[in-house]
């Protein structure tokens, strides 16, 4: 059976792990840099945080294309894990797995980001640019 693709992002930020954990599961917290930049309405998130509770995140595109993903709590581990499902409210057939590791380290904390299961890499490519530039402005508020 083929092996669907995957993908392993790293960052060190510059915050204790409870402090990014939050950042993860508060939806005041979460609205603070997921979605895109330059949006016209700021993103709304919702979470129910608890193995098998879920959690939504909306936002709007710069065209002002709305865009949301969901999800399934599979493993919370305060502090130091999240493993949740993946899915887009246009593609809800292709759902795929994100899990957060944070392990604290001298000046904060090294977050693994691992998100597998793709339906293409295509998927995954987009997915890593995404990821990319949504760690990018969580790195911004520790800094």
């Amino acid at each position: 059976m083929p092996t669907k693709p995957s993908l392993v992002l790293k960052r060190r930020l510059k915050a204790d792990p409870e402090k990014v954990y939050e950042a993860w599961t508060r939806p005041e917290q979460m609205t603070r840099w997921w979605g895109v930049t330059d949006s016209p309405k700021p993103p709304i998130a919702e979470t129910d945080l608890r193995v098998g509770g879920r959690f939504r995140v909306q936002f709007w595109d710069p065209k002002d294309e709305h865009h949301s993903v969901s999800g399934t709590y599979r493993e919370v581990v305060p502090n130091r894990k999240l493993s949740f499902s993946w899915a887009w409210q246009s593609t809800p057939e292709r759902e795929s797995l994100v899990t957060i590791d944070l392990a604290p380290v001298n000046d904060g904390t090294l977050l693994t980001l691992t998100h597998e299961q793709f339906f293409s890499e295509k998927a995954r490519d987009d997915h890593s640019v995404g990821w990319g530039m949504a760690l990018d402005r969580l790195e911004a508020l520790y800094t």
